[in-house]
């Protein structure tokens, strides 16, 4: 693309700070530089019309992780591991709070409910008999313990008859968040373009050099926040993108379910939003097939979402599904996001691992904190 004088000279001239990737990480990386900042230019640029990834196709939970996630995290992970990652989300969360105000993301608190199916009593008990440990560890973080068993009071088929509450998880209106979190950095003066892929960039020590799709251009300092497409950029990292499906119901009269709930390790999880049932997951019928950055649906797991929704979370509903879609996610053997120089002016925020409502701000403002590390 040939640049006139005036594009060249407004957007891609002199350029301080530029993000690569447009959500939540991105975008709170871009208005960290500028608070700290305020006379540098900081450009974000976006692959997609609207922000890729799942920054605004994911099902907006204000989670810190199920029960059985997390016993199933202290496997493979220290104990002080996972209470500094949970202190992470926690923080996160209570940033993104304060920083646009629950009003402006649709913020409710409504408590967040694992539901342990009749056919896995190995995990319903297992998660039971951990609940005391995991109250001991986390009650720190949240003041209280946050676990305690609550009764099935929505009805669900299928299930043992108490959940495993989390009751400070919260719900979020994921389009609402956005589009705050892109008004105020408009209004702080930060360039955002979209439709614009980064192909490449190379740090000579002095500025980076950054290839686009589209133009060409130098950078003093460049953050990559593209999370489950990192690997395309950051061909030293272990980031593999996972693609989560979700589905949305149309308006069901009278609908009484209300919270956040997750089902099978988390790998199903399901709200309301605006008298609708909101359900997504599935990627473990088939972990190498969503081991994907292409957006899209399959039948094997879209017809495993419908079976849950007839059979356990709608089992005396008629209901209609309305929409379908999907994000993805950055993940890794690891659960502790990737914040960390690649050379001397390149920084990464990656590998959010399915928590990037709760980590996204909080990670956006370390990755912007590195340059002065």
């Amino acid at each position: 693309m040939n640049l006139s004088y005036w594009e060249y000279k407004t957007w891609l001239f002199n350029v301080d700070f530029t993000v690569i990737g447009s959500g939540i990480v991105g975008l709170n990386c871009a208005l960290h530089l500028k608070e700290k900042y305020p006379h540098s230019k900081v450009l974000v640029l976006e692959r997609g019309t609207l922000p890729q990834g799942a920054s605004t196709k994911n099902a907006g939970f204000a989670c810190f992780g199920s029960i059985s996630e997390i016993l199933d995290d202290l496997d493979k992970h220290s104990e002080e591991e996972i209470v500094a990652l949970v202190q992470k989300r926690w923080e996160g969360i209570q940033l993104l709070r304060q920083l646009l105000g629950d009003d402006a993301i649709g913020f409710q608190n409504h408590g967040g409910h694992e539901l342990f199916l009749k056919d896995n009593k190995a995990l319903y008990e297992g998660c039971l008999d951990g609940m005391d440990k995991l109250n001991r560890l986390l009650k720190p973080i949240f003041g209280e313990e946050p676990f305690l068993k609550t009764k099935n009071l929505f009805g669900f088929e299928g299930i043992f008859d108490d959940y495993v509450t989390h009751q400070f998880e919260g719900q979020l209106d994921t389009g609402k968040l956005m589009d705050s979190l892109l008004q105020k950095a408009l209004r702080q003066g930060i360039h955002i373009l979209n439709a614009v892929e980064v192909v490449g960039f190379s740090d000579s020590g002095g500025s980076v050099a950054v290839e686009t799709s589209s133009f060409s251009f130098k950078s003093k300092k460049v953050f990559v926040a593209t999370n489950g497409f990192a690997a395309k950029l950051l061909k030293k990292e272990t980031i593999l993108p996972a693609r989560a499906q979700v589905l949305v119901t149309k308006p069901i009269k009278n609908l009484k379910i209300k919270g956040t709930f997750h089902l099978d390790e988390g790998y199903y999880y399901f709200r309301n939003i605006d008298d609708r049932i909101l359900l997504g997951g599935g990627r473990n019928l088939d972990f190498k097939t969503e081991e994907t950055t292409e957006f899209g649906q399959t039948e094997l797991i879209q017809n495993k979402l419908e079976e849950l929704l007839r059979v356990v979370i709608l089992p005396d509903e008629k209901f209609e599904v309305d929409g379908r879609w999907s994000g993805i996610m950055g993940v890794g053997n690891q659960k502790s996001p990737i914040i960390k120089p690649i050379s001397n002016n390149v920084y990464c925020g990656v590998r959010l691992g399915g928590m990037g409502v709760a980590l996204g701000s909080l990670i956006g403002k370390e990755l912007a904190d590195l340059i002065d590390s």
